[in-house]
């Protein structure tokens, strides 16, 4: 963004935070996508291919946490620190507020499949871990006599 948040317009601002709630759906679709490939790859034990993934995570997450931000502070310059999403909404015409909250669920749906994908992923790989450490080094007592 060129101009800093104080310096745009109502409608610069506006047209700022619906795009980036349309980017955000974008790049958490490519994110579920990537979870997904994950997940794969965490059940296949292929581990270059787990670096990788997270190689092309990274960036997207990073830069969705950025126009979280910003749309923060967008909704907060135009309404007050107080602000909500709903607020916002409640401020454009007709047309504009249905498609906005339209995209708005959309955005909510990926986050919460992206959410349960993380999830699963993190307890898959985390009961590999323990498999593998018990594999490695064994139970506490596993061969104590009894």
């Amino acid at each position: 963004m060129s101009k800093p948040l104080a310096k745009l317009t109502r409608p610069q601002a506006t047209a700022l935070l619906l795009d980036g709630v349309r980017l955000d759906v974008q790049d958490g679709a490519a994110v579920r996508d990537l979870l997904e490939q994950q997940f794969e790859a965490a059940v296949r034990h292929r581990s270059s291919e787990l670096t990788q993934l997270a190689e092309q995570l990274t960036p997207l997450l990073d830069t969705m946490e950025a126009r979280r931000q910003q749309r923060v502070s967008l909704v907060r310059a135009l309404l007050g620190p107080q602000a909500t999403m709903d607020a916002f909404f409640a401020t454009l015409d007709a047309a504009a507020r249905g498609a906005a909250q339209a995209a708005w669920s959309e955005l909510e749906a990926v986050v919460t499949a992206c959410k349960a994908a993380t999830t699963r992923n993190a307890s898959l790989l985390a009961e590999q871990y323990t498999v593998m450490q018990r594999v490695l080094h064994g139970e506490d007592g596993i061969y104590a006599p009894r």
